[in-house]
């Protein structure tokens, strides 16, 4: 499959990067086990403490502390200590919630564009809290903002995701919902 443009003005057709069903495989391998990533994570998020005051030893709390103790961009820092550590419990739901619907829309391939940018965000902010923290592979947290630039890129839920069957139907709707839709696809 190529992608139709102007040779004079551009140069000679390039390959569409999902053209054949091998790299469709592949995108939707990726797509999915980025998605398990996230639905892993969320799994030692342990609701409604979070860690706090069970066991803060533990958990997103102790995970939250890092920030703060192995400071990696000062604002950052001041922010965690002044801001989220304060209200924590909202915080952790927040981060609980964002990751599942990160995990689930991206298994599912729904709005897979926006949930990429939201997988950057979230990944950013891990890198914030953790990245200097002893024994922590910075590369990991490296891996998974380019996984989801990667996802972005190539609108991964077009393959074999909910957003390539229902894209077309989108396309033929003038509304908002169907605009945004077919943007965050």
């Amino acid at each position: 499959m190529y992608v139709m443009h102007n040779e004079a003005a551009t140069g000679p057709p390039v390959e569409a990067l999902a053209g054949s069903g091998l790299s469709r495989v592949l995108v939707a391998v990726v797509r999915v086990t980025v998605a398990w990533l996230w639905i892993e994570n969320v799994s030692w998020k342990r609701p409604p403490e979070f860690g706090n005051k069970s066991d803060p030893a533990e958990g997103l709390y102790q995970w939250t502390l890092f920030g703060v103790q192995n400071q990696v961009f000062a604002p950052w820092a001041w922010f965690v200590e002044h801001v989220v550590l304060p209200n924590f419990v909202l915080f952790a739901w927040m981060t609980f919630l964002v990751e599942a619907c990160l995990g689930a829309f991206l298994l599912v391939g729904l709005a897979t564009r926006f949930w990429a940018l939201v997988g950057v965000a979230q990944s950013f902010a891990i890198i914030f809290s953790v990245l200097r923290t002893p024994h922590e592979w910075f590369w990991a947290y490296l891996l998974m903002v380019a996984a989801h630039l990667l996802l972005f890129a190539v609108a991964a839920g077009r393959a074999y995701g909910l957003d390539g069957v229902l894209r077309p139907a989108w396309r033929q709707r003038d509304g908002l919902p169907a605009r945004l839709l077919r943007v965050a696809s």
